[in-house]
């Protein structure tokens, strides 16, 4: 891994009707479900490492810590950031967080991944 100490990524969604906490599960309200914005805010992260992973590497998900505060309704544009904010050898800390088009902050926290070997960690999948 050549990781950029400052790689930041950045990501436009519109929330979509598969988005809300209805139909994910989590909730009975036809608003951004928290795990569809986590998996965006996890998107981010990924974006951020795109040019930093040597070819057979990936990285994996470890920790999330995410504060959603604001509802999204369907239709709304929501972006989402992920900054690098601390690496330790294979582990990579990104602070997160989510934004209204009318600057609104809906959400914040913290992912932190760690960079495998892609082949090597599938290969320990049990079947």
């Amino acid at each position: 891994m050549d990781l950029d100490p400052a790689a930041v990524a950045e990501q436009e969604h519109v929330v979509g009707a598969a988005d809300t906490a209805l139909a994910v599960g989590s909730g009975d309200l036809e608003v951004l479900g928290t795990p569809r914005l986590l998996a965006w805010c996890e998107g981010a992260t990924v974006a951020a490492l795109v040019g930093s992973l040597r070819p057979g590497e990936t990285s994996v998900g470890v920790r999330v810590g995410l504060d959603h505060l604001a509802p999204s309704p369907v239709g709304a544009t929501v972006t989402v950031r992920a900054q690098v904010v601390a690496h330790d050898g294979r582990r990579v800390t990104f602070e997160v967080g989510a934004t209204a088009s009318d600057g609104t902050v809906l959400a914040t926290g913290t992912v932190e991944r760690v960079v495998v070997d892609a082949a090597r960690f599938t290969a320990r999948l049990t079947r």
